[in-house]
Parts: C-alpha cells; structure tokens; sequence
C-alpha cells in the first residue's frame, strides 16, 4: 500500500477514523494516544503509532504544541562515535522515544571539540524541545559545574555521567563502578593476588568510573593497586598494552574497560607466550557481538542498554507530563557478568568460591580446557 493511501482505495488525506480502523481501537482511544493522556497500555499506543505510521497520518504538532504548552518533541546530545557502547545507548534512546510518540532531535558533538556539550544543548533549547538527554559526555576540561553553563530550564536525563545540580536532572542505569568491582572482584575469588587495569582514556567519565570501581575492590580486599594503563578504546591500544604487560612475571589478572580493549590484549599476550587464561585471565566490558566467537572467548560484562535507554525516557516523560509530580523512582539492573573461557585461577594459586551468584549463559562456552589463545586481527 502506498504510504499516505488510506485502505479500501479511497483516496484523500487519512483521517484518525482510519487509523483506529486499522489499529483495531475506537476513535476516541487514537484521541486518547495523541493527546497523551493516561491509562493507555503500550501496546495500544504502539498499534496506533504504528497505523499512523503507515497511512501517514500526522496530527497538526504545531496546533497541539500551543494548546499544551510542549512540543512533544525530546532533544538528544551524543558523541558522533561509532563505539560500541556509546552508539547501542544512543540506539536504544532512540527506540525508548519512539515508543513514546515523541519527536527526537539528535545532535551530535565530537571528543575533542573545544565547544563541549553547551551549545548542542543550547541549539535543542532554541528549538523547543520539552527534554533533552545527555549520552555519554565527555569532560571538557574547563572548570565549574557544566549545569551553570547550560542555564537549562527542562528536564535533563544523564546517562554514563554524574547528574547535573538542577532539580530536574535524572541519571540511569547501572553505575559504572558497581559493574567494575564486581569483574575485579571475581577476578579475585579466582585467587588471584591483585588485577591489572586497562582504562579507556580519562576525559570520559564511564572510564573513570570503571577504573574507580576497580581500585575500589581492591583496596577493600586489602590487595595492592598497579599502576593503570590508559587506553584509547580500540583494540590497537589493548594490544600495545599487552605487549607492555606480557613482560612483567607477575601478572595474572587484567580488568579491560572495554571488549576491544581485551581483544588487541589477548593477541599481545599470545604472540608473547602467555597463555590466556592459563598464565593470564583477562575480563572484558560490554559484551560486544564478537566477543563469543574469539579465542578464547571473552569474559565480559554485558550493558543493559535497551533497559537503561527505556527506564531513562519513561522517568524523562513522567517529569515533562507531571512537572508538579515526584520523579518515578529509580531502578538498577542487575549486574550480568558473561563468564567464558578467557578467565580461570592463576597458575599457582587454586581459585576460591565465595558464594556469589553470576549467571553463567549456556552459549558462553564455560571454562575451557588449556589451550593455545589467540585473538584475530583488528583491522
């Protein structure tokens, strides 16, 4: 069916009587939907979105917007990186926002951009928008607090970032250094006497605080802290590291801030003759497609994207909709640490089991039997 048509073969511009025939609900439910009033389920709403969509119904936004107040629309600022972490929390917004009926508009800044977050902020603003999210920024370097600089005066959602000092500022998701401790940690239980830290570089704040969450566990344990290795995120950085640390005997355990990261490691390690995981156990982050498939395969933390991305924008919604109202309260995934076969005791110490309860995935792998590691090439 050609888009904008309405079924049956009439012709002319479809009206919400032939999107309530499609999507199956009354007229007054599709009224209900983009008027966004309460007690609509998300599978109505869905339904009508989708038949919309598909006959290319569009209420007059401009009409609703001065009626409401708002423009039903929800501003994005992201980095314009193709990172693995970074671009699935941006894609999982952008399917949370939809599901909402509201507009998104992107902008994207760049790592290393002297402007910083600001004026994106700045340019949503201009346009109107009810909301705006913050995705993974980057400190600029510049001293005072970033809130005071924006003088922003709509809710703001943070993800992988501290919250701004306004009262309307939400974060989501899991905290970065919760998840690092508990990869430290199991590293630890293995038996192992300290872990290393690869860290992505220091500008971003998901990577200080993975590498907080890891200094943590060990000062707890009471296990002394080597120096960090700093990384830029790729796998030609993990393998530089790992071309430093295959030298160094007492090495047994490495915490990587990301799976690329561990990947160019591992090759390191291999071309040095250092076994992995049988001289070396190595923990990724993030849990990447390839990370099963590489030997050995990775162990790894997995993000919760899509559950961070839609707790996020509902709490975003309710405070855009309910000014007045309390935020909804926040809830923290659990963490999922993916054991695989990149990770076991060190070679003259017997793994320890203190009882904590990781959800071992049937396709992982498991422990593997001693093998020869090797990681393929990164281009």
């Amino acid at each position: 069916m050609t888009r904008g048509a309405r079924r049956g073969g009439s012709s002319g511009a479809p009206r919400s009587v032939d999107v309530a025939r499609v999507a199956g609900v009354s007229q007054k439910t599709v009224s209900r939907v983009f008027n966004d009033e309460p007690y609509v389920s998300a599978d109505v709403r869905r339904r009508v979105l989708e038949a919309a969509d598909e006959l290319g119904y569009r209420l007059n936004n401009a009409a609703r917007a001065l009626a409401s107040g708002r423009t039903r629309s929800i501003g994005v600022v992201t980095l314009g990186t193709a990172l693995y972490g970074p671009a699935s929390l941006i894609m999982g917004v952008e399917r949370a926002v939809r599901d909402t009926g509201y507009a998104l508009r992107v902008v994207n800044t760049m790592e290393g951009d002297p402007a910083g977050v600001a004026p994106a902020v700045h340019s949503l603003l201009d346009q109107g928008v009810d909301g705006i999210v913050i995705s993974e920024p980057i400190d600029d370097g510049r001293d005072g607090d970033l809130a005071a600089r924006l003088d922003v005066d709509v809710p703001v959602l943070v993800l992988g970032a501290p919250p701004f000092s306004t009262p309307r500022s939400l974060v989501a998701g899991v905290d970065a250094d919760v998840m690092a401790r508990t990869a430290t940690e199991y590293l630890l239980d293995l038996g192992h006497v300290t872990v290393h830290h690869l860290a992505g570089p220091q500008r971003w704040f998901a990577a200080r605080d993975r590498a907080q969450g890891w200094r943590s566990a060990l000062v707890g344990n009471g296990r002394a802290v080597p120096p960090v290795i700093e990384g830029d995120w790729s796998a030609a950085s993990g393998y530089a590291a790992g071309r430093r640390l295959a030298s160094d005997a007492g090495v047994t355990a490495v915490f990587t801030a990301n799976d690329d990261m561990a990947i160019g490691l591992i090759r390191a390690l291999t071309e040095a003759g250092r076994r992995v995981p049988e001289d070396v156990s190595v923990v990724g982050f993030d849990d990447i497609p390839v990370a099963a498939y590489v030997t050995p395969p990775l162990t790894t933390i997995r993000q919760p994207f899509d559950v961070v991305a839609q707790e996020g924008i509902k709490r975003l919604v309710h405070i855009i909709e309910n000014p007045q109202a309390d935020p909804l309260p926040a809830s923290e995934p659990p963490v999922d640490l993916i054991l695989r076969a990149s990770t076991g005791p060190p070679p003259t110490r017997p793994p320890r089991d203190r009882g904590r309860r990781i959800a071992h995935r049937p396709d992982a792998g498991g422990p593997a039997p001693p093998a020869q590691a090797t990681a393929p090439a990164q281009n």
